[in-house]
C-alpha cells in the first residue's frame, strides 16, 4: 500500500518559506549602491549596515529552536515570518527613522531595523531542522534536509533577478522592500493553511504514511526527554560542528553582501547585466546542495560509518573550497572569478546538509530544536563578521584580502570537522558520567 507522501508537501513549503526568507535578507545588497549615494555610506559604514543583521539573527536563532520546543514549530514560523515581513517593508524608511529619531543618523535607523530583522529571520533553520526531524523518515533525511537546505541557494540565485527586477521595475529601492514584505505576507497564509509540526497533527495525513514514518525512524528511550542547553559545549561533536558550519555561512554571507557590489566596483557591471551575472555564482550550489544529501545518504548506507560520511566527507569539501577562494586573487578576468566562485561555492554547498544532520545523529528529538538554534547561533557570527570585516578589508586592503581571508577561514572549518564523533549520541546521565564521557 501507498503510504502517501504529503511529507514532500511539508518538505516543499520548508523550502519555500526559507527561500522568501533569504531573498529578503539579500535584497539590501542589490540597493547598496543607491543607498550608499542616498545616505553617503563608505565601504565600512556599508558593511556595518549589511553586518548589523547578523547580531539580530543570532539571537532570533536561539530563541527559535528553544521556543519550537516548547510551543511547537508552526507556532513559531507564524510569529517570525510575519515579524520579518513587516521589518522588509519598513526597511524602505531605515535611513529617514534614523534622521528622525538618533540624531541625524541614517546609519542608526538601518541599524535598528536590520537588527529586529535580523531576529525575526533567525529562527528559520533551525524551525526546518525541527521539521525535519518529526516529518522525514532516517533514510529520507539527507535528502529531506537537502530539500530544505536548497532554499539557500536557490534563495541566493533568485534574489538577483527579482531585486534588481523590482528596481528597474519601479526605478525605486524603497518600494523594492514594500513589494517583498507584501509578497512574503502572502506566503506566510499559504504556510498557515499547509503546515502542521508533525504527522500526528496532521489531518492531511493518511494514517498509513504516519505509520511509514514513525517506522523509518529511530527510536530511542531518551528521545523524549530534552537535555539541558549546557550539554551542548559537553560535545565535542556539536561544537566542532557548529565552528564547521561558520565556515559554510561566512562564504555563504560574504557572496550574498559584498558580491553584488564587487561585481560593480571591478567590473563595472550595472543593474541591466548583474541581474543575470549575480546568479552564476549560485548556479552550481542548487545542485549540488541536493547531491551532497544524496552522497552522504548513500555513503551511510553503503559503508554504514558516520565518520565517512559526516567527517572525511565534509574535509575533502571544505578544502576544496578554500583552495578555490584562495585563488581568486590570481585570476585577472571577470570570467575566470567568477568561475571560481561559482566551483567554490558548489563545493561549500555540498556539505550543507551534514551540519544539520549531525545534530540530528547525536541528539534527541526533544531537544533538535535548541541545539540546532545553538549551533546556528554559534555559526551565525559569520552574519555578523563576514560583511563587516569584508567591508573594512575592501576600504584598507582591497577586494582580494577579502577572498584570501574566506579561504583561510575554510581551511580552519575544515579542520574542525575532521573531530566530529557523530556516533556518540548525547543522552541523559549523571554529572559523573558527563566527565567521564568528555575526558
Amino acid at each position: 500500500m501507498n503510504p502517501g507522501r504529503y511529507r514532500y508537501t511539508i518538505f516543499s513549503m520548508l523550502f519555500l518559506i526559507a527561500l522568501i526568507n533569504y531573498v529578503d535578507r539579500g535584497a539590501l545588497s542589490f540597493a547598496a549602491n543607491a543607498i550608499s549615494a542616498e545616505y553617503h555610506f563608505s565601504k565600512v559604514q556599508l558593511g556595518a549596515v549589511l553586518g548589523y543583521f547578523g547580531f539580530g539573527y543570532l539571537f532570533g536563532s536561539l530563541c527559535g529552536g528553544f521556543l519550537a520546543d516548547r510551543i511547537g514549530t508552526k507556532k513559531v514560523w507564524m510569529m517570525a515570518g510575519v515579524l520579518w515581513s513587516i521589518l522588509e517593508i519598513a526597511t524602505a524608511w531605515a535611513g529617514d527613522l534614523g534622521m528622525a529619531l538618533f540624531g541625524g543618523s541614517a546609519i542608526m535607523g538601518f541599524a535598528a531595523l536590520r537588527i529586529m530583522f535580523g531576529f525575526s529571520e533567525g529562527p528559520a533553520y533551525a524551525l526546518m531542522n525541527k521539521a525535519i526531524a518529526h516529518w522525514a523518515p532516517d533514510n529520507e533525511r539527507g535528502f529531506a534536509l537537502s530539500i530544505g537546505l536548497l532554499s539557500t541557494q536557490v534563495g541566493s540565485l533568485l534574489t538577483a533577478p527579482i531585486a534588481v527586477g523590482l528596481l528597474l521595475l519601479t526605478n525605486d529601492w524603497r518600494m523594492m522592500f514594500i513589494l517583498l514584505g507584501v509578497m512574503s505576507l502572502l506566503a506566510m497564509l499559504l504556510f498557515a493553511r499547509t503546515f502542521s509540526d508533525s504527522p500526528d497533527t496532521s489531518a492531511a495525513t493518511h494514517a498509513a504514511e504516519r505509520e511509514f514514518i514513525h517506522r523509518g525512524q529511530k527510536v530511542t528511550q531518551h528521545d523524549d526527554t530534552p537535555l539541558p542547553w549546557w550539554r551542548f559545549f559537553t560535545s565535542r561533536t556539536l561544537v566542532c560542528n557548529a565552528l564547521g558550519y561558520f565556515s559554510f555561512l561566512y562564504i555563504t554571507f560574504t557572496l550574498v553582501t559584498w558580491m553584488p557590489k564587487y561585481l560593480q566596483d571591478n567590473f563595472h557591471y550595472d543593474l541591466h547585466a548583474l541581474w543575470y551575472v549575480a546568479m552564476i555564482p549560485w548556479s552550481g550550489a542548487c545542485i549540488t546542495v541536493l547531491l551532497g544529501g544524496r552522497f552522504a545518504d548513500w555513503l551511510l548506507a553503503r559503508f554504514n560509518n558516520l565518520r565517512l560520511a559526516r567527517n572525511v566527507f565534509a574535509a575533502v569539501t571544505l578544502c576544496g573550497t578554500a583552495c578555490c577562494f584562495m585563488a581568486i586573487p590570481w585570476m585577472h578576468s571577470a570570467a575566470g572569478i567568477i568561475a571560481l566562485m561559482t566551483l567554490g561555492n558548489a563545493l561549500n554547498a555540498l556539505v550543507n546538509n551534514v551540519y544539520w544532520s549531525v545534530v540530528i545523529d547525536v541528539t534527541p528529538k526533544s531537544s533538535v530544536g535548541t541545539y540546532s538554534g545553538m549551533t546556528l547561533a554559534i555559526a551565525n557570527l559569520a552574519a555578523i563578521i563576514s560583511p563587516m570585516l569584508c567591508g573594512w578589508l575592501a576600504e584598507y586592503y582591497g577586494y582580494n584580502a577579502m577572498f584570501t581571508v574566506t579561504a583561510v577561514i575554510a581551511f580552519g572549518s575544515m579542520l574542525a570537522m575532521t573531530l566530529l564523533q557523530p556516533e556518540k549520541r548525547l543522552h541523559p546521565q549523571t554529572e559523573a558520567n558527563v566527565t567521564q564521557q568528555t575526558a
